[in-house]
């Protein structure tokens, strides 16, 4: 029994290991199976992606190569458009420079063409040229039969008779020059005596165009600017004038070309620092009652240099411009009393001429007017004083005085000679007018000196204060003519490298000596 269960187990396990051996077998050859299909899948995605990427690179190789084609046309047209360009332009400057040539050509065949007939011209010139010599000769030998003389003889004829006629008409010239200055003595010493004392010149002009005004203290200069300011800046636009506030002590000063306006604001800080209610309104107040009164003494002191002088019928404009001299000063010297003074002188000067004094007196006046608005018009005084005095109904004579009295125009008459002498002798008084002594030499040399820069000068004169140069120029270098072109070209100079009012005289001396010696 024990046997048959073994046996029983022996095949029992026999057949469970072919069993099992079967069924792994079985298993791996499933697995077998399903890694063949795994591969085989494998291998046709590869396949598929493999010719995928091959067509895409066929195709980006075309469109490279497509691109590259493309691009290689279009340089390719820009270089034979390029080229052909090119081509057209030697083209045209081969025409160009084939036209020039032919230009070229003809201009030489008729430059060729004229000179052949120049020289023709020059050789029938040259033949007349002897003709017309021979024809002189013989006519000349033919007068000399005719008339018995010789050419020397005749020439010493005509030369005798020409003297006799020119010691004639000299002989009458001289004898009606000394009628007409036999008529006109008068007048003429007139003239030569105003001319003599015009020699007596006057300095040139100059402006102040600065006030300073004195204060208590430096803390007062705090208080005129003020807040931020406000009270420097109200008073500047009230009167017009630049305040300037520096480190000087206890001192503003006022900075305008307008002397009333500067006299305004002088009197108004001055006010307003005595007040000591310094502020934007009170300055406004201050300001214009000022300035009513200063129109007030500018009107005041016109009437009254009218009166003092004796000169009436003024129209009130002018006496108002009159007054304002009042502010107006020149090399320190106050230009109201520069005008009274030159009106006194002048009427002094013309009693003595046996002229009409007052006229001269009113000229004297008058002859400064334009200096009262040079700052606001743009010009010379004189010209802007007499367009002044024109404009309210001065006369004709008092006009020209004024715009000659610096010969800005030429002088008319003897008023205006006097009036020039006048200025001169007012201004030149001592003590009348201010400069340094270093200022008057150094203009005076820069002066020369400009004017013996030219060549063909030979002395320089600076006389009248600066006013007048004058060169004598060597009459061997210089002509006439060119002397009239030296003056241009200095006072031209002048103007152009020194800084002067008014103006300077510059006269140009050439004379011509002529020295024989007689001998026995």
């Amino acid at each position: 029994m024990n046997e048959y269960n073994i046996l029983i187990g022996i095949i029992a396990f026999v057949t469970g290991f072919v069993i099992a051996f079967w069924v792994k077998g079985k298993m791996q050859s499933q697995r077998i199976k399903s890694a063949e299909r795994e591969i085989s899948q494998i291998l046709d995605d590869a396949r598929r992606t493999s010719g995928t990427m091959i067509k895409e690179a066929r195709l980006e190789v075309k469109d490279r190569l497509l691109k590259m084609k493309s691009e290689f046309d279009n340089d390719t047209k820009e270089t034979r458009s390029e080229l052909k360009k090119k081509e057209r332009r030697l083209i045209q400057k081969e025409e160009n420079v084939d036209r020039k040539i032919d230009q070229f050509e003809r201009r030489e065949r008729d430059f060729l063409r004229k000179e052949k007939k120049l020289m023709r011209r020059d050789e029938e010139l040259e033949r007349k040229e002897i003709k017309y010599k021979e024809l002189i000769e013989e006519q000349k030998s033919q007068l000399e039969k005719i008339s018995g003389f010789t050419a020397e003889q005749a020439k010493e004829l005509l030369i005798r008779a020409m003297e006799n006629e020119a010691r004639h008409e000299g002989a009458k010239l001289i004898k009606r020059i000394e009628n007409e200055a036999k008529e006109q003595a008068d007048k003429n010493a007139k003239d030569i005596i105003a001319t003599a004392i015009q020699r007596y010149a006057g300095d040139f002009v100059a402006e102040r165009t600065v006030s300073v005004v004195q204060l208590p203290s430096d803390e007062m200069k705090g208080r005129i600017i003020g807040r931020e300011g406000r009270n420097i800046r109200a008073l500047e636009a009230a009167t017009g004038i630049d305040l300037i506030i520096d480190d000087t002590p206890e001192a503003v000063i006022l900075s305008g070309f307008n002397p009333v306006r500067r006299e305004v604001a002088r009197l108004s800080l001055m006010r307003l620092i005595s007040d000591g209610r310094i502020h934007p309104a009170r300055i406004e107040d201050i300001v214009k009652k000022v300035g009513k009164e200063v129109d007030l003494a500018i009107k005041e002191a016109g009437e009254q240099a009218a009166f003092d002088l004796n000169v009436h019928g003024i129209h009130s404009e002018l006496i108002k411009y009159i007054g304002r001299l009042k502010f107006r000063t020149s090399y320190a010297q106050n230009v109201l009393q520069h005008s009274i003074e030159v009106g006194v002188l002048s009427g002094i000067m013309a009693s003595e001429l046996g002229l009409n004094s007052k006229l001269a007196r009113r000229m004297g006046l008058l002859h400064d007017i334009g200096k009262a608005v040079d700052h606001e018009i743009e010009g010379q005084h004189a010209v802007i004083g007499s367009k002044l005095a024109k404009k309210f109904g001065e006369t004709p004579k008092v006009v020209d005085a004024i715009a000659a009295h610096h010969e800005d125009v030429p002088p008319n008459s003897v008023y205006d000679l006097l009036i020039q002498a006048a200025d001169g002798l007012s201004g030149a008084r001592p003590g009348a007018r201010k400069e340094l002594l270093e200022n008057y030499i150094k203009r005076l040399e820069d002066l020369e000196k400009i004017a013996n820069s030219f060549s063909g000068v030979a002395n320089t004169y600076a006389i009248q204060a600066g006013r007048e140069l004058r060169i004598i120029v060597e009459s061997g270098i210089i002509s006439d003519e060119e002397a009239t072109l030296l003056g241009r070209d200095v006072a031209k100079k002048i103007e152009e490298s020194l800084t002067f009012p008014g103006q300077i005289k510059v006269v140009v001396i050439r004379e011509t000596r002529v020295v024989e010696y007689a001998n026995k």
